[in-house]
């Protein structure tokens, strides 16, 4: 079975309510109506300084894939994010950016607190061993130029979805493994 890769130009760009920016979701899930989500994967521009919008219930993972720093204020204190990365945060407490070296791309994973625990990692990509994606897993090359098992090529951007069959990414550049891992219930 050939793997599944989500085509980032296929996907819509949507504006924040604020004007600050746009985003674009690669994924979410499980599938359910569209404002219950477990997890969500996206990617945004933050063009201008503000307020984040608020995901109370949810944990946030955010990484800086474009432009060089964003300083993000959760709760009351500062962090600054580098490129490649990842920083978790409650989505529910108050936060705010400012862009001190101009506009970002951010690469946003948001989960459900309890229902869903996620984790992002950047890794850089080799010619000589491919990376094999598992089930809960997703792909995201965010530079360099790569293909699924010696294949089909990726754009910037493009996603692969983990399964079974074990999907392996192999190039050069770097490229961000996003984990979704339900949750038990402790039964």
């Amino acid at each position: 079975m050939p793997a599944q890769i989500i085509r980032f130009s296929d996907l819509p760009r949507t504006a924040w309510r604020n004007g600050g920016g746009t985003t674009v979701e690669i994924a979410r899930g499980p599938d359910t109506a569209a404002d219950d989500w477990g997890w969500r994967l996206s990617l945004a521009d933050v063009e201008r300084a503000g307020d984040f919008s608020s995901f109370e219930g949810m944990e946030r993972i955010l990484t800086v894939v474009e432009g060089e720093l964003l300083v993000l204020t959760v709760g009351g204190r500062e962090q600054g994010l580098e490129r490649y990365r990842p920083f978790r945060f409650d989505g529910g407490a108050p936060a705010s950016a400012v862009l001190p070296t101009g506009s970002i791309r951010d690469l946003g994973l948001i989960t459900r607190r309890g229902a869903f625990a996620g984790h992002v990692t950047i890794l850089e990509l080799s010619k000589k061993r491919a990376h094999p994606l598992f089930p809960g897993q997703l792909g995201v090359l965010l530079q360099g130029e790569a293909a699924i098992d010696g294949g089909e090529q990726l754009g910037r951007y493009d996603t692969v979805v983990g399964s079974e069959d074990q999907p392996a990414v192999l190039g050069r550049g770097f490229l961000a493994v996003v984990s979704v891992d339900p949750v038990g219930d402790g039964d």
